[in-house]
């Protein structure tokens, strides 16, 4: 009989006492030791895990929206492909977990739901910079970090900030495709409404896409971020109605209710209302 394979014989490192090693590295004794569960229901880690996984998701969707959004302004936009790409990517897999949480029963959820307070992914401060860098900039939604001095102080700074939405109109602009002015000059700490002329703009684009090739893939990187971003928050909203059904959020909102309202929420109206129009 053989001896047993030994890696250490093609040369793989097999002592770390005095070198990084992969735990070392991704710091996994930090990571592995975050889950505190304050009851003995079983399922109680998983909540846990979906939710912290979900943040890590975010932190690197932020990272590359915020990345995007610096390109565009530079008039750089084929990184900002790659970027927005990325992101789509990060909300397929965040979607594809909400099919692990949907394995725990009302009954299971039940057994520690009182042990979250009045804590509430609505309370999330990387979910609330996702929708103010794309463009769903609420100010009242600043009130629930007001606790945690240095989130509300970056929220409140990317307020300040033109969206990546608002850096995609701009560049339209400059490309020779007019934007009405009132929408280039807006308050950007407030939320994009809606614009006839930015229809009409979008429309020169989708019309002859051979013509203005590189802002027609833009709008649909875009297009592609919001039809997964929607179904995340789709996915959000039944997943929540098949644990708790319409009982009030942990955090005081109106559940389901609430989120629902949400999915009305459009981040690029008129990259939506553009497919009438032509």
């Amino acid at each position: 009989m053989s001896d047993a394979y030994n890696p250490e014989s093609e040369g793989a490192q097999m002592s770390f006492r005095d070198r990084m090693s992969y735990g070392d590295y991704l710091k996994l004794d930090s990571i592995l030791t975050a889950q505190a569960p304050l009851s003995a229901a079983h399922d109680e880690l998983l909540f846990i895990i979906q939710h912290q996984t979900t943040e890590l998701w975010m932190r690197l969707a932020i990272h590359e929206i915020r990345a995007a959004r610096a390109e565009i302004a530079a008039d750089n936009v084929q990184p900002a492909f790659k970027m927005l790409t990325r992101v789509s990517r990060i909300f397929e897999q965040m979607n594809s977990a909400w099919d692990v949480l949907r394995t725990m029963t009302p009954s299971e959820y039940t057994n520690f739901r009182d042990s979250l307070g009045q804590s509430s992914g609505f309370q999330s401060a990387q979910y609330r910079e996702i929708e103010f860098l794309v463009g769903n900039r609420n100010q009242a939604m600043l009130r629930p970090h007001e606790h945690k001095p240095d989130d509300h102080a970056r929220l409140s700074a990317e307020l300040a900030r033109p969206s990546l939405y608002d850096e995609a109109l701009r560049l339209l602009d400059r490309s020779g495709i007019p934007v009405p002015q009132e929408v280039l000059t807006r308050d950007v700490t407030g939320l994009h409404v809606a614009s006839e002329g930015v229809v009409v703009a979008w429309r020169t684009v989708y019309a002859d896409p051979a013509k203005h090739w590189e802002l027609y893939e833009l709008a649909e990187k875009l297009v592609d971020f919001e039809d997964y971003f929607r179904r995340w928050r789709f996915n959000h909203v039944t997943t929540v109605e098949r644990v708790i059904g319409f009982k009030r959020g942990t955090g005081g909102t109106a559940g389901v209710t609430y989120l629902r309202r949400m999915l009305e929420v459009e981040l690029f109206p008129e990259l939506w209302q553009v497919r009438t129009a032509l």
